[in-house]
């Protein structure tokens, strides 16, 4: 099987570093608002390629995050006037609701960042006497000057020098005119407490994790210091998965901290990003009024996981009709005995060639199209049956 590592700019052969056993980290959600195509995406890629990796005999631990304490979390209970605890377990249920919907199978371990307090301030702690960080007012920062390695991955995506990923930074909330910090690059490893906002006990004072650090305690607590892959959108390589590069590697003298970083594609509405903060969000409830859970997930299939794409109309009455075609195809199986057949053989080896090659899932999904066509059209009991076996490895329903 091969991977495109982002570290890299290459597909690789993927080979991981204990036997058959695959450890893999996935950056979760801020819970503050409601699930969009853009998560559904980026998880059920993760799930599809998990599903492969179990289907070819590998044995996979996940873990996967849920950044419970953020500033947008409590901006938002402000909004609202709720507790900002009670908008996370709230909004991370109704995330979940919408992964199971669509057959997003939960992680081996699903942590949220209040559960790793101990393990994140032992991190931070170790950082500063190794002299990577430094205290200042309550707040700790990472020194990046001090790290001449920092930005290997953001170099890696095109930020070949320190202005262009400071700008980039800054852009995705590194918060450039904070005085406390020697240099703008340098990111928080532990926020000092602000009036009103929820706190926790620390050598430098009370105060919360930042949000790079958090996955690297999780990912190490719950991986072991060296991972196979990590993984999460496009936007997340510089800073958020650089940062954890630097603080991981530094913490535990180990590299790589992870052999294959994978990252999604970014899904776009009317031409702009989807994101929560510009509003132009389809949301996977609303989705999931209008057209069954096996035709949205075949919409994401049909797309690669690494490339971006817009959502338009079209696409999902093309996948409303794929799932239309696969539930005949399901109902014709049902008559088939259970031993494998030749035909089954030639076509696994087929579909196998396809998600080894950097997991193709549209060109998987269009094989097992034509294969169910040619089935129905011959009433083909087993031929169909080897569809809908390979159709459930991909995530889908039948």
């Amino acid at each position: 099987m091969k991977l495109f590592n982002t570290l890299t700019q290459r597909v690789e052969t993927f080979v991981p570093l204990e036997g058959n056993n695959v450890r893999i980290y996935v950056c979760g959600v801020t819970p503050y608002d409601t699930t969009h195509l853009g998560h559904a995406f980026t998880y059920a890629s993760f799930d599809t390629l998990i599903r492969y990796l179990e289907f070819r005999g590998y044995s996979v631990r996940y873990v996967q995050n849920v950044t419970d304490i953020d500033d947008d979390i409590l901006r938002k209970a402000r909004e609202l006037g709720v507790p900002w605890d009670e908008l996370g377990r709230r909004e991370t249920e109704r995330f979940l609701r919408d992964m199971d919907a669509l057959n997003v199978r939960r992680p081996t371990f699903y942590v949220r960042a209040t559960d790793e307090i101990p393990h994140i301030i032992e991190i931070v702690q170790q950082l500063i006497e190794r002299g990577y960080a430094y205290v200042s007012d309550g707040c700790v920062y990472y020194d990046v000057r001090h790290d001449p390695d920092f930005g290997v991955l953001g170099r890696a995506i095109g930020l070949n020098d320190y202005n262009a990923m400071l700008a980039v930074a800054n852009e995705r909330g590194n918060y450039p005119d904070d005085r406390r910090k020697r240099d703008p690059l340098d990111f928080v490893l532990w926020q000092a407490q602000a009036p009103g906002e929820p706190a926790w006990p620390s050598p430098w004072g009370p105060g919360r994790p930042g949000w790079h650090i958090e996955c690297s305690a999780m990912a190490l607590h719950y991986l072991g210091e060296q991972l196979d892959i990590h993984g999460g959108g496009a936007d997340l390589a510089f800073p958020h998965h650089t940062c954890e590069i630097a603080q991981s590697e530094h913490y535990t003298g180990k590299a790589p901290f992870v052999r294959y970083w994978l990252h999604t594609g970014m899904v776009y509405q009317q031409g702009e990003k989807m994101s929560k903060s510009l509003g132009n969000l389809t949301l996977v409830s609303d989705l999931l009024k209008q057209y069954s859970a096996n035709a949205i997930r075949l919409l994401l299939l049909n797309h690669h996981y690494r490339q971006p794409w817009e959502c338009f109309p079209a696409d999902l009455q093309l996948a409303s009709r794929q799932a239309a075609l696969f539930e005949e195809v399901a109902a014709l199986a049902a008559g088939c005995p259970a031993e494998t057949t030749e035909s089954s053989s030639e076509l696994r080896a087929h579909f196998e060639s396809l998600l080894d090659d950097d997991l193709k899932t549209p060109e998987a999904v269009q094989l097992l199209q034509e294969t169910g066509q040619a089935a129905l059209a011959s009433h083909d009991v087993c031929l169909a049956s080897d569809v809908a076996r390979l159709l459930r490895v991909l995530g889908l329903r039948y």
